[in-house]
């Protein structure tokens, strides 16, 4: 099928949100409680997830302090819950950006949206029940965004997030097959230009990509994972 070329013009769109996957951050306060920040600038390789942040927001706070937390992946059916974050920090005082935007400081994102928590394996930051997939992961690295730039330099931090345990609800495994999600049951919850959107509800064509097995992607993350202890039981 012959497509024509498009005709083009210049154009400086002031974010370029053109669609990525919505993540329910949890991470640890300092004072031991659990926060929780809906974000979608982050990109996996492997077992690693990249995740950019405002330098100034609680969680970039907690993932330098913590070094741990819990990527929750909603489906487009909790789009409901993830809205209710919405416009919440929980940097108290607000730092002056986002107030400017509009948010406000909440303390208790779990009770603030309704969200169930649930005892992680590996780290202290606890899971979010309603997300059908949630990973634990360690914080590897840190790296500085737009550093060249002094009016930029330090507004932006890029987490290197290290896998350590994947939790999967079972209606998106492919049949007979534990460790393999089947895209066609799997249906992430979509940020374009900040608004949700979802997946069509089956690919478009065949994918050539789609003839390497999986297995070939494996990384040693995922022997080192699993060499991973489990955290010990705080008795209260």
């Amino acid at each position: 099928m012959q497509h024509p070329a498009f005709e083009h013009q210049r154009s400086e769109p002031p974010i370029l949100y053109f669609g990525t996957p919505v993540v329910l951050l949890s991470s640890t306060n300092p004072d031991g409680t659990p926060n929780i920040a809906p974000m979608s600038s982050a990109f996996w390789l492997g077992w690693r997830c990249m995740l950019g942040l405002g330098a100034a927001s609680q969680t970039a706070r907690n993932l330098q302090t913590a070094r741990h937390c819990v990527i929750n992946l909603p489906s487009a059916a909790q789009v409901e819950l993830v809205d209710r974050l919405a416009l919440t920090t929980g940097a108290d005082p607000v730092p002056p950006y986002k107030a400017a935007r509009g948010y406000r400081h909440v303390q208790d994102k779990f009770a603030h949206a309704g969200l169930t928590p649930q005892a992680s394996e590996t780290v202290a930051t606890p899971r979010i029940g309603e997300c059908p997939v949630q990973m634990e992961a360690v914080i590897e690295g840190q790296h500085l965004m737009a550093g060249e730039d002094e009016r930029l330099r330090g507004s932006v931090l890029v987490f290197e997030a290290r896998i350590q345990r994947v939790h999967v609800a079972p209606q998106l495994l492919a049949a007979g097959e534990p460790n393999r999600i089947d895209p066609d049951r799997w249906q992430p919850l979509i940020m374009s230009f900040q608004k949700f959107y979802g997946l069509a509800p089956a690919q478009l064509q065949a994918s050539r990509l789609a003839s390497i097995p999986e297995a070939m992607y494996r990384s040693p993350d995922v022997d080192r994972a699993r060499a991973t202890p489990l955290l010990t039981p705080t008795v209260a």
